[in-house]
């Protein structure tokens, strides 16, 4: 008999690969990977949904200018409800508000999907049923990103955040490309607001099966608007959380290029719109799958601030590239780069903060990412036509990326923040 040896080479390149590869941890745990795969369901929901409302608007009004005011339309309810949602969740049972929120979400879908089926033709009854999805939306998240820290270890959380983000951005590949086959059948938008409601379903089980999340006793949080300014007091008094906003704030408003991309496809390289939009997901993805290292990094603080530093960089070379697939892989880069950004920011908040605080901080959180690239829109498309295109794509990208490195130099604690090594507030597990 013989036996099969493996070199010592080959050893450390498989346990390099194994350390490398998406942490599987946190799926151990029944809650969170029941809420991880029906979100990564919705995901694919949201943005069919995004991209059918979007061609709907804009076949029935022939004009871009009401598309882009449709997504401007739901910025004011994701401030509001992510805002004053956030207050609400440390008041209340989380499960039972992201329940409520999702089922308000799927509802809004039902509406889009019957104003189609009837034939309704209202631009106006879109944008209102949009602008309700993106209040949901912002309600939810800050329900969600609360309860991931009392499901998951602590030691967990950035995999758990990482394993979230990767399922996001697969989403917002594989949205895309389901919507596309779906607008092209008779009673296009109908089958595209159907998938969005059943996908959603699985959404709706899952908040059902989440065990309740209850607010940390002791901890009483009054009704109205004091505890959403408490909850920016408290930012505003913390550097780390502060510059975790901040580093995201600049990277979003100065560094976000998509607004540019069909200008740029149309006169510098002649088409390819499409690579140029799906770029910075396939980068997202591809670094998602090979996050295994994130847990393990302890400045935090500085691993953030490089992330954003990256993407600004390959952003900003993106835009001075003359080749189309240049182009596309620096915004991959950059992609990637985004990815890992995301995964410190939202782990530094769940970590950082106590869990009384947790739903308001989630929900400034929710109001940065979500409305941070509608501002970067509007910045760079208002940029383009009054300094032209290089200014409002690199010129501003290397403009974020002096302003991160220096700000991270200024501000010490943020550079030096470490987590600290302390168990969360966990619950018990649902059956």
């Amino acid at each position: 008999m013989t036996t099969t040896q493996t070199s010592p080479g080959k050893s450390r390149l498989v346990r390099r690969l194994r350390a490398a590869a998406l942490d599987p941890r946190p799926l151990a745990v029944p809650a969170f990977r029941r809420l991880l795969l029906a979100q990564a369901a919705a995901y694919v929901g949201t943005v069919v949904t995004e991209v059918a409302v979007s061609v709907q608007v804009y076949a029935l009004s022939h004009s871009s200018f009401l598309v882009g005011l449709t997504g401007l339309a739901g910025l004011l309810p994701i401030v509001v409800f992510g805002l004053y949602g956030g207050a609400v969740a440390d008041r209340v049972d989380r499960r039972l508000l992201y329940l409520g929120a999702s089922a308000a979400a799927w509802l809004l879908t039902l509406a889009l999907l019957a104003q189609a089926v009837v034939g309704l033709r209202s631009v106006a009854v879109v944008m209102v049923l949009s602008a309700g999805q993106a209040g949901a939306f912002a309600l939810s998240s800050s329900a969600r990103g609360a309860i991931i820290p009392r499901v998951v270890a602590v030691g967990m959380i950035p995999a758990a955040n990482t394993l979230m983000f990767t399922v996001g951005t697969a989403g917002q590949v594989g949205g895309p490309l389901l919507a596309g086959v779906l607008l092209t059948l008779p009673g296009g938008f109908c089958w595209a607001y159907a998938a969005d409601a059943l996908l959603f379903t699985s959404l709706l089980y899952s908040a059902y099966r989440l065990p309740s999340v209850r607010p940390a006793a002791g901890h009483p949080v009054r009704g109205g608007w004091r505890p959403v300014w408490e909850g920016l007091r408290f930012i505003g008094g913390r550097p780390v959380l502060w510059m975790s906003f901040a580093v995201d704030i600049a990277a979003m408003v100065l560094a976000m290029p998509t607004a540019l991309f069909p200008q740029v496809a149309a006169d510098r390289f002649h088409g390819g719109v499409g690579p140029l939009y799906s770029a910075i997901a396939v980068g997202s993805l591809a670094a998602g799958l090979l996050s295994g290292w994130i847990a393990r990094v302890r400045r935090q603080g500085v691993a953030l601030a490089a992330a954003v530093a990256t993407w600004a960089a390959a952003v900003g070379l993106a835009g001075t590239a003359r080749s189309l697939w240049a182009a596309v892989a620096l915004l991959a880069c950059a992609g990637a780069a985004d990815l890992v950004s995301a995964v410190y920011r939202e782990t530094i908040l769940q970590t950082y903060a106590p869990d009384a605080l947790r739903g308001r901080l989630q929900g400034v959180f929710t109001v940065v990412v979500a409305g941070g690239p509608r501002l970067g829109d509007l910045r760079a498309g208002a940029m383009a036509v009054t300094t032209g295109l290089g200014a409002a794509w690199s010129g501003s990208a290397f403009l974020c990326l002096a302003l991160v490195v220096t700000a991270t130099a200024l501000v010490r604690p943020f550079r030096r923040y470490e987590p600290a090594a302390v168990p969360p507030e966990t619950v018990p597990d649902a059956p």
